[in-house]
């Protein structure tokens, strides 16, 4: 009996090893061919933004070409599923936003895809700051000012997101319970629309990452009132977070990840993770982000993991708290 089981740990182990010696030869050869970077967004979007000017850099260290697939629809789910269900060899990969595998998983139903299973992690790419704004003609100065007046009229103030369970949404249901108020919610279709109604009068504010309105403030449009981060962002080093204020569990900041399917091989996830990190170590790279509003923030694939966890786990119980149903 002892030795059957000894024989069966033994055959495990044999297995584990030849599985391990297979994924570093992989390593070594790898990429002998084009990579696929999949975004779940159209081009010319700040995700879109930040995966080129990755995939860019990667090509020049790795020696193969790395491609931007745009694959948007279902906020971020369809690209998601694509890569969740290709060939785990690290020729297809996933850049991330929060949205699509810690929020929206538990807003839709009948997902095709377990954010946490269905994924081995290679590294958190950047943190995007969300920002709340007003318009610059705007008199409200402060998220204090703009909290008090939704006292006064409470449920009448149209404040807009980018659509119901976006992370602008989210930033906004954590602003009105921490502030003890209620605005009126205005969900539009993504940032372009909403943009266009706030910068024409048609809504009061809008919490959005900084990629997304940064030009918009240095030219003077926006107005920006505080950040819901745990920090600020080095951009706009004089706008504070909404915690600074006193307004707790506020956090609500964007953040890309680069995942690939599971199973993808230790060796060839760690190659990857390593060469992320090099590019975003690059001063033009970091430079060029960091100009953008993003903030690089490479890490290891275990960090990342421990990281997709958490904010699952996080997002799922405010999306319960707050009772948010797929609109």
């Amino acid at each position: 009996m002892n030795f059957i089981g000894r024989s069966g740990r033994g055959a495990a182990m044999a297995i584990g090893f030849a599985a391990l010696a297979m994924g570093s030869a992989m390593a070594q050869d790898y990429p002998n061919h084009p990579v696929k970077i999949v975004i779940a967004f159209p081009a010319g979007g700040p995700t879109d933004f930040v995966g080129r000017l990755l995939a860019d850099k990667l090509k020049e260290d790795l020696g193969q070409s790395f491609l931007i697939e745009n694959r948007g629809g279902a906020g971020g789910t369809l690209g998601a599923d694509y890569v969740a269900k290709s060939d785990p060899d690290g020729y297809t990969l996933f850049l991330t936003t929060v949205g699509a595998v810690a929020i929206t998983p538990h807003i839709r139903a009948n997902m095709p895809y377990n954010p946490i299973t269905d994924f081995s992690p290679v590294t958190l790419v950047v943190r995007n700051t969300t920002v709340m704004v007003v318009r610059s003609e705007n008199p409200t100065n402060s998220a204090k000012e703009l909290a008090e007046r939704a006292k006064q009229k409470p449920d009448t103030i149209p404040f807009a997101s980018t659509g119901t369970g976006t992370t602008p949404h989210l930033a906004l249901e954590l602003f009105q319970s921490a502030a003890g108020v209620k605005f009126l919610h205005v969900p539009y279709r993504g940032a372009a629309p909403a943009l266009t109604d706030l910068l024409g009068g048609q809504v009061e504010a809008v919490a959005l990452d900084v990629p997304v309105i940064l030009s918009q403030i240095r030219g003077g449009k926006l107005k920006p009132l505080a950040a819901a981060s745990d920090a600020r962002n080095p951009m706009l080093p004089n706008v504070p977070t909404l915690a600074e204020l006193g307004y707790a569990d506020t956090r609500s900041d964007n953040w890309y990840a680069l995942l690939a399917p599971a199973k993808t091989p230790a060796p060839v996830i760690d190659k990857l993770n390593a060469a992320v990190a090099r590019a975003l170590a690059d001063s033009e790279v970091k430079n060029k982000l960091l100009q953008s509003g993003a903030i690089p923030a490479p890490g290891a694939p275990q960090e990342m993991a421990a990281m997709l966890k958490a904010e699952f786990e996080r997002w799922g119980r405010i999306v319960r708290e707050k009772g948010i149903k797929d609109s």
